[in-house]
């Protein structure tokens, strides 16, 4: 990219406004994460603002109305986490049918010495889960 682009990069200025007073005229496009704040201040601030580009699902911290009124477009990365979202509510429910932290902290603090974790009879496969089955 700096080959082809003057990049400004947010961090190394003490605060954004020295880089809006240096640099506002020049800059065309804004790429940030989720949470990066592109509101109707900064927006106004960037004259030749073209394009914010989020790097995050959700657009929340971005001025939508104000991007329409002027024309800007915004981009984002919908659905590029559903399936680790799915994945981790997997992993949850397994910890919590099966009660691993439970029975991790039993190991870790030498209560195995002293007698059986209780384990339990809890199970994904023992249960009717049309929605947990179909997308599996």
């Amino acid at each position: 990219l700096n080959k082809r682009y003057n990049l400004f990069r947010i961090w190394d200025y003490p605060h954004i406004s020295q880089l809006l007073t240096q640099h506002a005229t020049s800059i065309r496009a804004v790429v940030g994460r989720a949470n990066a704040v592109a509101d109707s201040h900064l927006i106004d601030a960037l004259p030749n603002l073209e394009i914010i580009s989020s790097s995050g699902v959700g657009v929340d911290l971005i001025d939508i109305n104000k991007c329409k009124e002027k024309g800007i477009r915004v981009t984002n990365t919908p659905d590029v986490l559903t399936d680790e979202v799915a994945d981790l509510a997997i992993g949850l429910i397994l910890t919590l049918l099966r009660r691993i932290c439970e029975s991790d902290r039993y190991v870790r603090s030498g209560n195995w010495k002293c007698g059986d974790f209780k384990l339990t009879t809890k199970s994904v496969c023992a249960r009717r889960n049309p929605c947990l089955s179909y997308s599996v």
